[in-house]
């Protein structure tokens, strides 16, 4: 490292080093199989917040259902939306908001992904992050991709990012990223953070390539930025949410009380857990525009959007 904890003054022998290991082996997933936009965006969309090892499976049964942007838009979104549920990929709105920037791809871009970060920010539900990746790993014309992993990587590795009240990850990560290579640079770094250089580093035992390098390695000092934690699932609105999603996916319509012990087995009409708590519930899917609620006599009935 140079004194300063800037840049190694030798910048390519550390970024030839990573591009080597990360080529040398590395974990397989589908979605590094495959330049499709499409079926980038659909990985991309399914592994914020959620587990690769239930993504897999789910990406693969999702494709098989939807092979191409032009079957997803022309999806009830009713399907999608149980689809996702039925995956417990959390957050239905990711499917809502997926299967309509399939039709604005289709709409409005004649079915062909645009290829620049700041044009993929145009589709619904795509922020930042996912334009880049999707830039990146689709078309290689992203800028360096920033996750948790990658500021760990880079908290470790480099002390003016260690030392630095408000560190500038995105600077640092754009100046050490080859320019026009973000696919392999970005699959690599995040693969780096992912294996090696984990909340309980193993640098030795999976060969860290930058250990001849790394701040951290040298000092044994493997202090890192905190990992945002999610809320607890179990037994959280989220969950009673997908659940109602679920019950509405294998009927046509239900009313309060035909749904209320399909969500929770102590439910009853007028307790704690009863109609008020499920209308509640009810009225956040339907604000999300993920189902619609009527009146159907003195009965209060919902069915999935169309």
């Amino acid at each position: 490292m140079t004194e300063s904890g800037a840049l190694p003054d030798d910048a390519s022998a550390v970024r030839s080093a990573l591009v080597e290991w990360y080529e040398d082996d590395h974990r397989s997933f589908p979605w590094r199989e495959t330049t499709d936009p499409y079926r980038i965006l659909v990985s991309e969309v399914m592994s914020q917040q959620t587990q690769l090892s239930r993504v897999e499976a789910a990406y693969r049964d999702f494709l098989e259902e939807w092979p191409d942007v032009e079957a997803l838009a022309a999806a009830d979104r009713s399907a999608v939306v149980g689809f996702w549920s039925s995956h417990s990929l959390g957050y239905n709105n990711r499917a809502k908001y997926l299967h309509e920037a399939a039709g604005q791809v289709c709409r409005e871009y004649d079915g062909s992904f645009p290829d620049a970060p700041g044009e993929l920010q145009e589709l619904m539900g795509v922020g930042p992050y996912t334009a880049n990746a999707v830039a990146s790993f689709a078309f290689n014309t992203g800028n360096a991709v920033v996750d948790t992993n990658v500021k760990r990587v880079l908290h470790r590795a480099f002390a003016e990012i260690q030392n630095a009240d408000d560190p500038d990850y995105e600077t640092v990560a754009n100046a050490l990223m080859p320019a026009g290579e973000s696919r392999i640079w970005n699959n690599a770094i995040m693969e780096l953070g992912g294996v090696a250089c984990q909340k309980t580093p193993r640098c030795d035992e999976e060969g860290c390539p930058w250990r001849e390098w790394c701040y951290a390695y040298q000092t044994g000092d493997f202090t890192a930025p905190d990992v945002p934690t999610q809320p607890s699932f179990e037994g959280s609105r989220r969950q009673f949410r997908g659940r109602i999603v679920r019950a509405l996916s294998n009927h046509d319509e239900l009313t309060l009380d035909e749904l209320g012990p399909k969500i929770r087995v102590d439910y009853s009409p007028d307790g704690e857990h009863g109609r008020e708590w499920l209308e509640g519930l009810l009225s956040d899917l339907a604000d999300d525009g993920l189902l619609d609620i009527k009146e159907s006599g003195n009965r209060t009935v919902a069915k999935l959007s169309e």
